[in-house]
């Protein structure tokens, strides 16, 4: 598999977003929380991703950007944990929840909790 985050595993529908937040379940290892849902996409991909950071928490543009950056790319290096347990398309919202930023190293740690947390739960609806 490749290690790339490229424009079709990026979700970018409002209609997909709206539907994700109205319907959409969530798991939490703070600071990431993971809004998900399983839904068709356009994409090939089982797994279309978003992140996002509050603007009330990151006043500055550019620390809003690094963080989102930092959560893209800790994503990206461990999709696989995604790719090799989903069977049905899903969509997901990753926000940042904490209101300091945090290194890459916790939030690499944090991610790999969360995309864990995710699996094992939707095992968990499957039965």
């Amino acid at each position: 598999m490749k290690h790339t985050l490229g424009k079709e595993e990026r979700l970018k529908s409002k209609k997909l977003i709206e539907k994700l937040y109205a319907e959409g379940n969530s798991v939490k290892a703070f600071p990431l929380r993971m809004m998900y849902l399983k839904t068709q996409h356009t994409s090939d991909y089982p797994a279309q991703v978003g992140v996002s950071v509050p603007k009330r928490n990151f006043k500055l543009a550019v620390d809003r950007n690094r963080i989102k950056r930092l959560m893209r790319e800790t994503y990206r290096l461990q999709k696989e944990i995604v790719y090799n347990n989903l069977e049905e398309p899903h969509v997901f919202m990753i926000s940042y929840l904490a209101k300091d930023a945090w290194s890459y190293d916790d939030l690499y740690l944090k991610m790999e909790k969360l995309l864990n947390l995710f699996i094992n739960q939707s095992k968990k609806n499957k039965e």
